[in-house]
């Protein structure tokens, strides 16, 4: 019984709130017909654009009040409030959204009071019947989980009527896609860049004094041989270099060992090369079918990314990698006991992880506190 109570006060609390927000909301109805009137009359126009986003902040803060009961997030879909006078006004009329938080702000008057009312009304007979039922029966209780239904209703109620509609919503996606699309456009160009640099200044000119040391040892090999066989020696050593690069090269497109042992495979590699003492943890990763080669590839950079900066900045000898598959997701989190204090403005490392991630419609997320840890979580959209 005792989880019960904590329930249902947790619940009580969510209907609490909700009932301040209805009030906020008959307070709010009472100025967006003020400022209609102002409006209609025109000198009070000016108001209106700063009347809706009162109103966006308040269905903003229901939003929150709703993610935080169901821990799921409300999603919102606002067209912005900028530019001239009359260009905010026809924004703050014709939105949609706005719409659909008037509509909210109407129910939520209603629901909200009506359903604390019932909650409040249920307590006491709650707490003398469950007793006896539960004390005396030893059965489940009975009306205290009503309580936290009438919250969890009440969530989904705000929930639906908050969320944007199908048209924004796949507004929004559009807009997103197309700034994904330009960030990995501008990734693939870099990478080519880099790939370009690499050749040109590694391989490339070792390959230049290779071939400048075998001309010389042709040319020396009737006058002095001994001076030939030195050239030849330097010029192996030479092309040993020049493999070198070509192979650093190659891990730097799509790391060979990807191919041959598979993601977890190739992460161990990473965690046994890092210099940190690294605790794998594959949760099963390995079994079942491989993911695609572009997810894999991207998986093998964002944990070589983070355990990266862990060695050059944490200053923690360990870290942690844990993979997880799930339907139609991998998921990758790499954390470290450092300093934390990771910023993606201070070097292009963590945004250059977040392009190659957003390029295939994964998310990544970054907490490093000052103080630490720091928790790098990526998720990857995958086809098993």
């Amino acid at each position: 019984m005792g989880e019960e109570i904590r329930r249902a006060t947790r619940a009580s609390a969510h209907l609490v709130t909700g009932a301040g927000i209805a009030l906020l909301c008959q307070i709010m109805a009472a100025f967006l017909a003020v400022t209609a009137i102002l409006t209609v009359a025109v000198f009070g126009a000016g108001v209106l654009p700063e009347t809706v986003l009162a109103l966006r902040r308040l269905a903003g803060l229901e939003r929150r009040r709703t993610a935080e009961w169901s821990g799921k997030p409300v999603p919102e879909a606002y067209e912005p409030l900028t530019g001239p006078l009359r260009e905010r006004i026809r924004t703050a009329v014709t939105d949609p959204a706005t719409r659909r938080d008037l509509i909210w702000g109407a129910a939520q008057i209603v629901y909200g009071i009506v359903l604390f009312s019932v909650a409040l009304t249920l307590w006491p007979f709650a707490l003398l019947v469950d007793f006896f039922w539960w004390g005396l029966a030893g059965r489940r209780c009975l009306l205290l989980p009503l309580i936290t239904r009438l919250a969890e209703l009440e969530a989904g109620w705000s929930r639906a009527l908050l969320l944007p509609s199908p048209r924004a919503r796949l507004s929004r996606r559009i807009e997103q896609l197309t700034v994904t699309r330009a960030e990995a456009v501008a990734a693939q160009g870099a990478e080519l860049r880099r790939i370009e640099r690499d050749l040109h200044d590694g391989a490339q000119a070792n390959l230049v004094a290779l071939s400048m040391r075998l001309g010389l040892a042709r040319r020396l090999h009737a006058s002095d041989p001994d001076a030939a066989l030195r050239m030849l020696e330097q010029a192996q050593d030479q092309a040993e270099t020049a493999l070198t690069e070509l192979r650093h090269v190659v891990r730097g497109i799509h790391p060979p060992i990807l191919t041959d042992r598979g993601l977890v495979g190739a992460v161990r590699a990473l965690a046994a090369g890092s210099g940190l003492e690294v605790a794998v943890d594959t949760g099963g990763a390995e079994d079942g079918p491989r993911a695609p080669a572009a997810v894999e590839a991207a998986a093998y950079f964002a944990v070589a990314e983070a355990l990266t900066n862990a060695a050059k900045h944490s200053g923690s000898p360990r870290a942690a990698v844990e993979l997880r598959r799930g339907p139609g997701r991998l998921w990758i989190r790499v954390r470290d006991e450092g300093h934390g204090g990771a910023d993606e403005r201070g070097g292009s490392g963590l945004v250059g992880l977040r392009r190659r991630i957003a390029a295939l419609d994964g998310t990544v997320d970054v907490s490093s506190p000052a103080g630490g840890p720091t928790v790098i979580e990526v998720e990857l959209p995958c086809a098993w």
